[in-house]
């Protein structure tokens, strides 16, 4: 028979005054707390909407339908001068998006192999990793944008000199350019059957491990997947008639037309948010493979695993349930700190919304704007890094 402990409300006489009532005391307190934030809340709204009356400043989020009246320097979508300005800031926030989906992608697998190197039992690749990591994380962001935008502007040419390493690629301080294929109907359907061969992938890679626990059997599901994703864009491409027309850039006057820049402002930003950010993933790749207890690598080694078997098979599925939490951290500040782009006048979502928050004077909304976009980026970051760490979790059999 469970005893009430002492301090709790069974332990009070009958007809006791609330104020001596430990639950009831709390449940007053945080009554006030709320409604004294509600105060605050209300006091700070209505006096701003008063200000804002007062300098005859508009409110509300009409404003995004008006003409925009600025243009952007890259965007992934068709924009325009004449657009609105809520369509202006959807440009900025692909760019957002594009960047900063690009830089995790690129800072994981430069992470990784740092992270891997810095454990090497090669004394110089050891080193040369280590090195890396300690410029790279004492170095702030900002100035290693800084140094890249300047280096793209002041080591490359002009474009009537630019480089030109390869056929239909040039390299100049207006960037990267290469020719690429004119737009065609069965570009969509490859882009289909890239989503199906990964789909596919991923499905094999579940069989293989169902069938690896039951039987022990190593499957090539890798190799098959990859087969897969490559094969089937290729079947399509073939079905539509093999399309080869290229779009080759070609020096008009000052600069090129056709192909696909990639302006210095974007590779600026892009290199120094997968450097600095690399560094600190590399640090926490390390600290969890070294997690790993050595009694689990000999077992492996004993039963005739290779190095890479070793790595792939027994390492890193132990390592990554160390590895996934504070790697989601610096997910979320590369992320953000993509808004550090306004800095080298990459048009982001920050750089748009400050254009349109001059030029409206609607400042409020323009920074509860930024404020639920990067909400949203790091909010959708955070739900599928928890899936995916829910999912590497041990499981007790």
């Amino acid at each position: 028979m469970n005893t009430p402990t002492a301090g709790t409300t069974a332990d009070l006489p009958p007809n006791v005054p609330f104020w001596r009532d430990p639950d009831k005391r709390g449940m007053v307190f945080q009554i006030v707390v709320l409604l004294l934030a509600i105060g605050i809340g209300y006091f700070l709204f209505s006096n701003t909407q008063a200000n804002l009356e007062r300098q005859s400043i508009a409110t509300g989020f009409g404003f995004l339908q008006n003409e925009a009246g600025f243009e952007i320097g890259e965007t992934t979508i068709e924009y325009s001068s004449a657009d609105s300005y809520g369509r202006a800031l959807f440009a900025g926030a692909l760019n957002t998006l594009k960047v900063s989906f690009i830089g995790i992608v690129f800072t994981l697998l430069l992470g990784t192999i740092v992270g891997i190197a810095r454990i090497s039992h090669n004394w110089l690749v050891s080193r040369l990793s280590g090195a890396f990591i300690e410029v790279m994380q004492h170095i702030p962001i900002l100035l290693q944008l800084f140094f890249w935008y300047a280096l793209f502007y002041e080591a490359f040419p002009s474009p009537r000199q630019a480089l030109n390493p390869f056929p239909g690629v040039f390299l100049c301080n207006r960037g990267l350019i290469f020719g690429v294929p004119v737009d065609h109907p069965s570009h969509g359907g490859m882009l289909i059957a890239l989503f199906v061969g990964i789909i596919g992938w991923w499905l094999l890679v579940r069989w293989g491990r169902k069938t690896q626990e039951s039987t022990g059997r190593i499957l090539p599901v890798h190799r098959l997947g990859m087969g897969a994703c490559v094969l089937l864009p290729l079947l399509v491409w073939m079905l539509a008639g093999a399309p080869t027309a290229m779009s080759i850039p070609s020096l008009q006057g000052f600069n090129f037309l056709g192909g696909v820049t990639v302006s210095p402002e974007f590779s600026a930003l892009l290199l120094g948010l997968v450097l600095y950010t690399s560094a600190f993933v590399a640090e926490i790749v390390r600290a969890g493979i070294q997690s790993v207890s050595r009694g689990q690598v000999e077992a492996a080694m004993s039963i005739g695993l290779r190095p890479g078997q070793v790595l792939r098979l027994v390492i890193l599925p132990q390592a990554l349930r160390v590895i996934i939490p504070p790697l989601t951290s610096q997910m979320l500040n590369l992320t953000k700190n993509s808004s550090l782009a306004i800095a080298i006048g990459y048009s982001d979502f920050v750089s748009v919304a400050n254009t349109t928050i001059n030029q409206t004077g609607q400042a409020i909304e323009g920074v509860a704007l930024i404020m639920v976009i990067y909400l949203f980026f790091s909010l959708t970051t955070s739900v599928f890094m928890n899936w995916y760490n829910k999912n590497m979790a041990l499981v007790e059999r």
